[in-house]
């Protein structure tokens, strides 16, 4: 299988469990309505693993645009393979928005609120705030790309590693995820979104564009330290790429709290 088709096929099977689990138990009519963070958060490990069962042999399956420039950041991957890698995460991530929408079908038009419909394909804070925002996205992608890195560096049984990153993702949820919703990879928050925006989705109101920003760059950022974290940081080697890339999460951090401190001032 091409490398880029099996980005984009494990993307979508990412997207297909864990949209999927927040579409059951957040829909209006579902047999597993009310079921909770607990099983969103394991139903999202449990696809993360699938999706790196299903593909891991023939691209690495990152499944996420923070792990491909986290592993070119580590030297792991070519950087000339990651634009495509990254296009087609995103539309697999579109795909599987789309088919989790057609598989909860009737049950749209039974759920009244739209931020529940929107909650299905994409994430939202649960205290809109630019700064503590970002930074929960850059910290928890942070830690997805150099767990990753870390489980790499140890010998499991065969077959287990999958499963073992799956777990990962368990426990950042559990853990880190009740901010922002842990999108902790661009295309599961873009791809999604944008199928919300374009599907026939009974009132489903807007697609909060306006917070897009915060699960595509708080990713890319913490991820992109997460891969120069690992490679400088366990080499003892700290590598001027390094404190760039530390300075621009520090710019852009600053960035968000002037705009919360403006937005602050006006509300008063």
């Amino acid at each position: 299988m091409n490398e880029y088709i099996a980005e984009l096929i494990g993307t979508a099977i990412l997207i297909l469990f864990g949209g999927g689990v927040v579409a059951n138990v957040n829909l209006k009519k579902s047999l597993a309505e009310g079921a909770g963070w607990v099983a969103i958060a394991f139903g999202w490990g449990l696809g993360v693993a699938m999706g790196v069962y299903a593909v891991g042999q023939f691209s690495g399956a990152h499944l996420n645009p923070a792990v491909t420039l986290g592993l070119a950041f580590n030297g792991d991957f070519e950087w000339v393979k990651v634009p495509v890698y990254i296009v087609a995460q995103v539309a697999g991530a579109f795909i599987g928005g789309v088919l989790v929408w057609l598989h909860f079908l009737p049950h749209w038009k039974e759920t009244e609120d739209e931020g529940t419909k929107l909650g299905v394909f994409s994430t939202g804070p649960a205290i809109p705030h630019n700064f503590s925002n970002l930074l929960s996205e850059i910290i928890g992608t942070f830690i997805l790309v150099a767990g990753i890195l870390f489980i790499g560096a140890n010998d499991f049984t065969e077959g287990l590693n999958p499963f073992i990153v799956g777990m990962l993702i368990v426990a950042i949820g559990l853990s880190l995820g009740g901010t922002t919703g842990y999108a902790i990879n661009p295309a599961r928050d873009l791809g999604p979104r944008i199928a919300h925006f374009v599907l026939p989705i009974s009132g489903k109101g807007n697609s909060n564009w306006g917070y897009s920003w915060i699960p595509i760059l708080g990713p890319v950022l913490g991820g992109s330290f997460g891969g120069l974290f690992y490679r400088y940081v366990f080499s003892g080697d700290f590598h001027i790429m390094f404190w760039v890339m530390a300075a621009i999460i520090v710019v852009c951090l600053l960035g968000a709290y002037l705009v919360d401190q403006k937005q602050t001032k006006l509300i008063q």
